[in-house]
């Protein structure tokens, strides 16, 4: 399984799906924080950091996965 440099504490657990290879899941918003914390970033900087850093890297099948922790009822008013 790959892994984000950095991010350890950000993890949150393994992603499985049938026919595919487990992947690390991690907590977007932790990672976000330790790059603030530990970087001194502002977290607008932080964010996009992160975004274009992170979330834009792909390396392959067991690239890592990034969660937005949101509830059904926030995830069903953001598909309306």
């Amino acid at each position: 399984m790959l892994k984000a440099d950095g991010f350890d504490e950000a993890v949150i657990g393994i992603g499985q799906r049938c026919g595919t290879k487990d992947i690390i899941v991690y907590d977007a918003l932790k990672c976000i924080n330790i790059l603030v914390e530990r970087d001194g970033m502002i977290f607008e900087e932080a964010r996009d950091f992160f975004e274009f850093n992170t979330l834009g890297a792909w390396v392959g099948e067991e690239t890592p996965i990034f969660v937005w922790n949101y509830t059904m009822e926030e995830i069903d008013e953001n598909n309306e």
